[in-house]
């Protein structure tokens, strides 16, 4: 069993693990007991009823949310000529080819999201023992293999998030810090749950969303009442 710090334990005190909270109730809470010394990151996380093992079943995409993140995204991107010239007018990090792909190998990771051309993905998939543990690896359902290079850029920049399911049925998405306004946080979590929703496999039986609770980095859990939105 974890062994949770006093801090942890306090916070967890004033939580009833036998409610779910409406989001409003959740937010204001979920700053309540947030008690780290820096700026936590707020996240949703919902367990699913899917089956990954299944390909029709395997979630994963991309949003842009309301109100962003919070974190300024480090972009890489892998493309060359006017689509590279593109990228560094939008403001990408770094732009490059090769030099990149052996910098990577050498261990290099100083940047949060990878954007690659589709003319470059031969390449760019020499490093997928590298970025793929890490959950870098482009992909073109996350908008990340692409030619609208500024687009892919002007969006990540604007606060895109990810989702996938994991194994376990689970999809864990950031929605922005403590820090934010409590409705901007409310909008920012309440895109992510109608998103979660609108992406339903057909093919999933049963009860579709069985769980969802919010945390702070630190923080401990705090279950949701989505029944309000369509299961």
């Amino acid at each position: 069993m974890v062994k949770r710090g006093k801090k942890y334990q306090e916070a967890a005190k004033l939580i009833d693990r036998a409610k779910a909270y409406e989001i409003e109730e959740a937010i204001s809470l979920l700053k309540e007991v947030s008690k780290a010394s820096f700026d936590e990151t707020a996240e949703v996380a919902f367990r699913l009823g899917v089956d990954p093992k299944k390909a029709d079943q395997q979630i994963r995409g991309a949003m842009v949310l309301p109100h962003g993140t919070g974190k300024t995204q480090r972009v890489l991107v892998f493309a060359k000529g006017e689509k590279a010239k593109e990228a560094e007018a939008a403001g990408a990090d770094y732009v490059g080819e090769g030099e990149y792909i052996e910098k990577i190998n050498g261990g290099w990771f100083e940047f949060d999201v990878i954007v690659a051309t589709p003319d470059m993905m031969a390449e760019v998939g020499k490093l997928g023992r590298v970025l793929g543990p890490r959950g870098l690896m482009p992909n073109p359902k996350t908008g990340t293999v692409t030619f609208e290079v500024e687009k892919a850029i002007n969006d990540i920049k604007a606060g895109k998030v990810e989702y996938r399911v994991d194994k376990q049925s689970n999809v864990h998405v950031p929605f922005g810090k403590v820090s934010f306004e409590n409705n901007k946080l409310a909008e920012n979590l309440d895109a992510i749950i109608e998103q979660i929703v609108k992406v339903k496999p057909q093919s999933a039986k049963g009860t579709y969303i069985k769980n969802v609770s919010i945390a702070s980095t630190m923080g401990p859990g705090i279950k949701l009442d989505v029944s309000n939105y369509k299961k």
